[in-house]
């Protein structure tokens, strides 16, 4: 089946890798990133879920998730640290990817429907719409903080597919840099490139295009 549809990925496609972000927030706060792992995994164990995929489901706010970070932390460090800039210092790191922008606007310049799939944080929209032209790229945003889902659940993907017309599983193309959100979508009938760089995923994306 021919492909129709363009579901992409944003942080880490068209932006720079997320794991600059969380550099720059060990650099800045001296917050390891191992001791921000663990707290969220006692957390986790805790509560019976991930919270850091409670607050991309839109289930609690960043100020609460940020207080049970703090928290958690503090049994760690010694100290309640201050994580009231997370947002910032992660934007700040974070830049966009202009090869696959471009590829993007082509894409919908040759006439294929786009749909933009994001794990993300309600509070933290403004911050990156700002970043891309995404209302010129994409006519179908959906953001899991908005829809009580995110990736890999099956859900996610049907809900952008019937947003973006009806689109058949078999008929669409999805981007995304981790592995596990690629075979999630492999697994519903849709095509998949794993990104890595944007050469090999712009050359990727053109060959399963031209197979279709």
């Amino acid at each position: 089946m021919a492909i129709e549809a363009i579901l992409s990925d944003f942080g880490g496609v068209l932006t720079t890798p997320l794991l600059g972000s969380f550099a720059a927030f060990q650099d800045e706060t001296g917050i390891p990133m191992e001791s921000l792992g663990r707290a969220m995994a006692r957390l986790a164990e805790r509560d019976g879920e991930h919270p850091l995929f409670e607050l991309e489901r839109g289930r609690i706010t960043e100020e609460a998730f940020l207080a049970s970070l703090r928290r958690e932390l503090a049994a760690e460090l010694g100290h309640e640290p201050e994580l009231h800039r997370f947002r910032e210092i992660y934007f700040d790191a974070l830049h966009p990817n202009e090869p696959m922008i471009e590829l993007m606007r082509s894409l919908r310049d040759r006439g294929y429907r786009m749909a933009l799939l994001t794990n993300n944080v309600r509070e933290w929209e403004p911050l990156w719409r700002s970043m891309l032209p995404v209302d010129e790229i994409f006519e179908v945003v959906v953001d899991s903080a908005f829809v009580g889902m995110r990736k890999p659940e099956p859900e996610i993907y049907e809900l952008t597919l019937e947003r973006i017309g009806g689109v058949a599983p078999q008929a669409a193309l999805f981007i995304d840099d981790i592995e596990v959100n690629c075979d999630a979508a492999r697994g519903l009938g849709l095509e998949a490139v794993h990104y890595r760089d944007p050469d090999q995923a712009i050359a990727e994306v053109e060959a399963a295009l031209s197979a279709s």
